[in-house]
Parts: C-alpha cells; sequence; structure tokens
C-alpha cells in the first residue's frame, strides 16, 4: 500500500512530505525538476528498518511556492520540527545534494552524516544560471517561445533527465514526475541567489559523508566528486554501476546497499 501524502508548513507555504519505517532517521532531498517519488525504489526497501522521510521542496511537484535554494535549508529545518527528528543522515540528489550541504553547515547538530549523490560544485552561486550543464535561461527562452510542453520535450534528453535502466517502471515513473513539474522558476524572474560554499567551511565539515555518481554520469559531475570527497575531511566515494545521473533509478539495488553499507559503518563507529 502507498504511503499517504502528508503536508507540513514552512512559512507561508505547504509543503508535501512521506514518512515511512521505524529505526535511523533517513531525510532525502530531491534534484531539480523532479519531486519525492523519485525515491520510490529507497523508501520501499530501506524503510524496512530505516525511517524514511522524503518531500518536495517548495515549488516542485505538490509544494506550493516558488523555487529557491535560499529558503530550501530553512524549509528542511521546518520538515525536522514538525516531525520532532533531533538528528538524520540526509540524503540529497544533485541541486538536493547543494540543500543537504547548506543545512549540515547551518544545523550540524541536527545531521549524523551526509550522502551527497551527484552533487553539483558547492563553489557556484546558485542563482538559476551557475550550472553551466543546465542552460536555465534557454529554458526559459524557449518556455516564452514554444510553451512548457517544448521545455519537457527537450529537458527529456538531457543526460541529468535520462535513465540508462530499459526499466519500463522506471521509465514510467520519472515522465510522470517531469509531467507535472511546475516550472515556476523558469516562468518567473530568477530568484534570490544562494551564495557559494568557501573551501574553508567544506573543510570544517566534521561529518561522515558519502559521496555517490553513477558510472555513466557526465564527466564534470563525476570530477565534482572527486574533488568533494577529497575536501570534505571524513568522506568516501562510491560509484553506482550501469547508472547515470539519476543513479537512484538506473540501479537501485547498489544505491540501496551502499546507502546500507554507510549505515552499518556509522553504527560502528557510534559503538
Amino acid at each position: 500500500m502507498q504511503t499517504p501524502d502528508q503536508y507540513f508548513t514552512s512559512g507561508t507555504e505547504r509543503l508535501r512530505y512521506r514518512e515511512q519505517g521505524q529505526g535511523d532517521t533517513l531525510v532525502f532531498i530531491h534534484g531539480w525538476t523532479l519531486d519525492l517519488d523519485m525515491w520510490e525504489p529507497q523508501a520501499r526497501e530501506l524503510g524496512h528498518n530505516c525511517r524514511v522521510i522524503r518531500y518536495d521542496r517548495r515549488g516542485f511537484g505538490l509544494s506550493s511556492g516558488t523555487p529557491s535554494l535560499v529558503d530550501d535549508p530553512v524549509d528542511l529545518a521546518a520538515l525536522f520540527d514538525h516531525l520532532q527528528v533531533s538528528s538524520a543522515v540526509v540524503v540529497g540528489m544533485s541541486q538536493g545534494a547543494r540543500v543537504a550541504l547548506d543545512f549540515a553547515l547551518r544545523n550540524p547538530r541536527r545531521v549524523a552524516a551526509l550522502i551527497l549523490d551527484g552533487p553539483p560544485n558547492p563553489a557556484d552561486a546558485m542563482d538559476g544560471t551557475a550550472d553551466e550543464e543546465v542552460p536555465r535561461a534557454r529554458y526559459r527562452e524557449l518556455i516564452r517561445a514554444e510553451g512548457l510542453d517544448a521545455f519537457r520535450r527537450e529537458w527529456a534528453r538531457h543526460p541529468f533527465a535520462q535513465l540508462r535502466t530499459t526499466d519500463p517502471q522506471a521509465q514510467a515513473l520519472v515522465r510522470q514526475i517531469l509531467a507535472r513539474y511546475p516550472a515556476h522558476e523558469l516562468l518567473e524572474p530568477p530568484a534570490q541567489s544562494a551564495p557559494g560554499i568557501a573551501a574553508d567551511a567544506l573543510e570544517s565539515l566534521g561529518k561522515p559523508v558519502l559521496v555517490l555518481n553513477g558510472e555513466l554520469d557526465t564527466r564534470r559531475r563525476q570530477h565534482i566528486g572527486v574533488v568533494l570527497s577529497h575536501a570534505l575531511p571524513f568522506a568516501t566515494r562510491e560509484l553506482v554501476p550501469g547508472a547515470g545521473h539519476l543513479a537512484n533509478l538506473d540501479n537501485p539495488r547498489v544505491y540501496n546497499e551502499l546507502v546500507r553499507q554507510f549505515l552499518a559503518r556509522l553504527a560502528r563507529a557510534a559503538a
């Protein structure tokens, strides 16, 4: 049976979340154009032994508002407060990895560890234009000229939105998620910029970190994964075989096992 949608408020916005399972708390943060449903394979399997929480960031999925990387860490804190989460392992994918890093630096006591999946360059100011692999200015023009469906068709061909697996359920899930992506930040003026994260801030992060990359992700994202794993003092890096940018959907079996192994190492260290 599918876990029911629930909602919490952050400021004036109403954000969707799902919660299931008991045990160590895992909070999952989705990437750009995606929503909480991308984590279905992880919630289904890891929810047997963990408390799995996933949510739609503001302006994505069924959450209200306009996407804002400035407000994202505040929203995540509101979710922790709403569910009375004192500390959790935070898993962020792509743009969500940037949110996870920001949150950990602002709220170190609330983060037991981080899993950063296909992260962007944390040094980039996140104003919707910094990521050279995602031409948001072009997408805004495309929407103005040809409409939102034209953008969705083009984005579906981007390496960040393409699956390497031929699994029909995964393919259908990604189509459904992209079909309901509201594109608020492409239809409206660019949001306030979130400043880049300085190298000394990364070096001060005293938390265990697992950096993940799909074996077939873009060269730039793989390079960032290597650099970030060296910059963070307690980081390790793993590749998900046969997977692209959507590694958790391309190869959920290995992805979930890497998460389990990371949790087991944390438990051994705590003991």
